[in-house]
This record gives C-alpha cells, sequence and structure tokens, in this order.
C-alpha cells in the first residue's frame, strides 16, 4: 500500500504526484543540461552565463510542455477513437446474439408445429 489517499476511482491524487515528480525531474534535467551547455564558455561573465542557463531551461520546458500537449491531445484522440469502436463492437455483438436467439426461437417453433 502506498500510503497515499486515493481521491476517486481513477486515482487522480496518484496520478497528480506523478505528474509533479516526473515535471520536477525534467526541471532537474532542463538545469544539468544548461549548466553542462554554459560550461565550456568561460570567457561569460556570471551574469550572462545566468542569463544563457535562465533562457535555456526556459525554452526546454517550453518544448517539454508542447511534446507533453501533444502526446496528451493524442491520448485523447485514441481514447475517443477506441471508445467509439468498442461501442460499435457491442452492438455487432447485441445484434449477432438477438439474430441467434430468434433462429432458435423459429427453430424452436418450427419444431414444436411439425
Amino acid at each position: 500500500m502506498s500510503g497515499l489517499p486515493n481521491r476517486g476511482a481513477d486515482g487522480v491524487l496518484g496520478n497528480e504526484v506523478e505528474g509533479y515528480l516526473l515535471w520536477q525531474a525534467r526541471i532537474a534535467e532542463a538545469e544539468q543540461r544548461a549548466q553542462e551547455f554554459v560550461a565550456p564558455m568561460d570567457w561569460l561573465t556570471t551574469a550572462q552565463r545566468e542569463d544563457i542557463e535562465r533562457r535555456y531551461i526556459a525554452d526546454s520546458l517550453q518544448r517539454a510542455r508542447s511534446d507533453l500537449e501533444r502526446v496528451a491531445a493524442r491520448c485523447r484522440s485514441l481514447r475517443a477513437e477506441y471508445e467509439h469502436r468498442y461501442q460499435e463492437l457491442k452492438r455487432r455483438c447485441l445484434a449477432v446474439t438477438l439474430a441467434v436467439c430468434a433462429g432458435c426461437m423459429a427453430v424452436g417453433t418450427l419444431l414444436l408445429v411439425l
């Protein structure tokens, strides 16, 4: 047991915590990459280095957010598509079941008549 309270059937709180932790990891990665990017530029002043790092981090996080939004939109699209297909499959299964039942009833009725 994780010890975290569960809000709703979907575990919304767990998803929020996971998303927060993943975003914090993304921030740490962007900061690390920014520092590695400016490290060989020893001619920069401290203010210039900090400015470049800040801009690098902001750009990295904006790109990450755009990527996540695209993935989330695609997930919603796929979910809607699969839900539509599932509903169609349920309708077909129901139609086949009703047809088989009607056929069995017809055969049973014919056997009783004969």
